[in-house]
This record gives C-alpha cells, sequence and structure tokens, in this order.
C-alpha cells in the first residue's frame, strides 16, 4: 500500500529531500521514480493554491486548490483561559457546550488519479445533492478532498502536469515565475463561487478513545421537497486514527440521531460502509463519508464504534457529538467544469 512505502522513506545519499515512489504505478516490479524534492512544512501562514504536497497520513500526492477556515472542537484538548475563541458569537459548539472552537485551516485539495487505488479512503467522498425532483439523487466529484494544515508535506516538481487528475488543466494553469508555479484560472475561480455552499467546510469534531482518534466533517447539502414535506440533507467525513501500537478492527457502529422535529432514531450495523477496517501500525488510518437525512433544519448525531483490538480487549469508542444545522437556501443548483 501506498502508506507501507511512505512510512519507510530515507534520505537518498544525493538529496536529503528526494520523494521516490514505485514507478508504473505500483507495479510489482518494485522499481522508484523520483517525482520530486521535499520543502520545509509550513509552521505558520497557510499553503497558496497551485501547492503540490505528499498526505501525511494516507500518503497520496495532491494539489492545493483552495483553504477554508473551519472551527476545531476537540474534545481532547483542555479548554485555557488564554486561548482565544475564533469568534465570540460562535464561542462553543452546539453539542457540548464545554469544547471551545478553534480555528484552523483546512484545504480544498485534487487527488493523483494515479493514487486513488491504493489509499484507504474513499475518493468519491465530495457528493453533491442532484436535481429537485428526487432529493436521493447524489452525484460525487471523483479525487476532490478535504485535508488539514499538518497533513501538508510540501514538495516541488518538475513536471508542468505532475498531479494526474481530469480537473488539473481546467483548473491550474503553469506560472514558472510564481511560487508554487501553478495558478488559479477563472474556471477554478468561477467553480468556487458558485458551489461554495455545497463545498464550505466550517465545522470539525474530534475525540479519542483507548488511543483511537475519531475525526468527523459534516457538510449541509441542501433541502428537498418529498412528499409534500421539506427533507434536510448532510453528509459527514470520517476518519479514524489507531495513535497505538496494539492492532484494532472496527465491528460495529452505533448512531444517535436527534431532529429538531423531536424524533431521536436509533442505527445499529456491522462495520462502516459494508467494511471491518483493521489499523494497524502499518496501516493506522481509514477514512470514509456518509449521509444523512432529517424533515427538520437542524439536529444532533452521536455515537460509538465498538472497536475489537487484537489481545480480544473490545470498548466503545467515542464518535464526537456534531451539529447538523442548515443554512440559507441557495436555489442555483452545483455546477460541473466536465
Amino acid at each position: 500500500m501506498l502508506l507501507s512505502w511512505l512510512r519507510k522513506f530515507r534520505p537518498s545519499s544525493h538529496s536529503a529531500k528526494c520523494i521516490l515512489i514505485p514507478a508504473a504505478n505500483y507495479t510489482s516490479n518494485q522499481r522508484l521514480a523520483e517525482v520530486g524534492k521535499f520543502e520545509s512544512p509550513k509552521l505558520s501562514g497557510k499553503y497558496e493554491t497551485g501547492q503540490l504536497f505528499l498526505h501525511r497520513v494516507f500518503g497520496y500526492r495532491g494539489v492545493v486548490l483552495f483553504p477554508w477556515l473551519a472551527r476545531v472542537y476537540d474534545r481532547d484538548v483542555p479548554n485555557k483561559k488564554e486561548t482565544k475563541p475564533i469568534e465570540e458569537s460562535l464561542n462553543y459548539n452546539q453539542v457540548g457546550k464545554e469544547v471551545k472552537g478553534r480555528a484552523h485551516t483546512y484545504y480544498q485539495v485534487l487527488i493523483d488519479s494515479r493514487d486513488c487505488p491504493y489509499i484507504r479512503a474513499q475518493t468519491e467522498a465530495v457528493t453533491f445533492l442532484g436535481n429537485q425532483d428526487n432529493g436521493r439523487t447524489l452525484y460525487a466529484v471523483p479525487g476532490l478532498d478535504y485535508i488539514a494544515h499538518e497533513d501538508v508535506m510540501p514538495y516541488i516538481a518538475g513536471d508542468k502536469r505532475p498531479i494526474r487528475h481530469d480537473l488539473f488543466d481546467k483548473f491550474l494553469a503553469h506560472t514558472p515565475e510564481k511560487d508554487p508555479p501553478f495558478g488559479a484560472r477563472e474556471t477554478l475561480k468561477a467553480w468556487q463561487e458558485r458551489n461554495h455552499p455545497w463545498l464550505e467546510l466550517s465545522d470539525v469534531h474530534k475525540e479519542t478513545t483507548e488511543n483511537i482518534r475519531v475525526t468527523v466533517i459534516p457538510f449541509y447539502m441542501g433541502c428537498r421537497e418529498s412528499q409534500n414535506a421539506n427533507v434536510y440533507w448532510w453528509r459527514y467525513c470520517i476518519r479514524l486514527e489507531n495513535l497505538g501500537d496494539l492492532t484494532v478492527q472496527l465491528r460495529e457502529r452505533h448512531w444517535r440521531i436527534f431532529s429538531l422535529s423531536g424524533t431521536l432514531e436509533t442505527v445499529r450495523g456491522r462495520g462502516v460502509v459494508g467494511q471491518e477496517p483493521v489499523l494497524s501500525r502499518q496501516q493506522p488510518a481509514f477514512q470514509y463519508s456518509s449521509h444523512v437525512s432529517l424533515q427538520a433544519p437542524s439536529g444532533h448525531m452521536w455515537g460509538t464504534f465498538r472497536m475489537e483490538r487484537e489481545d480480544g480487549f473490545t470498548f466503545d469508542c467515542r464518535i464526537p457529538p456534531f451539529s447538523l444545522e442548515s443554512k440559507q437556501e441557495d436555489t442555483s443548483q452545483p455546477t460541473s467544469v466536465i
């Protein structure tokens, strides 16, 4: 897997920042090809549109499209008086008012299509509602992801088209006088502005149980009319990371979904998205997305994952509670550039 070779990187004799990957799309010959040289990560500020990177956790190659400023509600971080909230009016999360939101930079990125088969994350996880007539119709943008600032491992490549993705040339232009040497085309700017309501990342929720870190990012998708009633849709992206040494497997999920209409739904099932992923030292992370709908403009979700450790110990890993909040409706439909 891509993550395995990434975690085994060692500086080569001719360059301490040389990036080597298996050539020929990771065939069995294990021949390596150089794709670029690492840059020093930014400890402050943000990366610009066109920045090439390797993902710190999943190891894929990608390029930054544009940043988002998110509110991160981390239940592992104790509140401190000297920590300033993002805004006084947005001081606390709707669920669990003891947790303060702190500003953090995330990025909308494109994933290199050559790496998609080798990462433990859904590469078609960014979805949109379809036409107004059928609230169950969804379509996806392949190879689009959201990543945190600390997940960016920046690098420089000599290739004018270092990332293979159908949208790379539509969104980015090679500008050798710039740093990074790729700039946003008008197509990208227009697409971002048009699809802002469907793409916007605003809240991130984190919590750790028995060395299993769960990160949840909810997205509002819009409202559709179904059988003379409004149905509100959200998608949510979940990443699980094993921060310990013992291998752990996800066995079951248990969700509680509360709607502002007063209903409380319980959902139980085996695994997630048809899988029971194993989190080991070699492959410590797994990421997936799903959807939920309510007949009310807001609600809450929380729950647990039943985990089984390699020593036979089982425990419930908490999923941090998060709000499902609707936004002012935009009557325009999401647009594609393809």
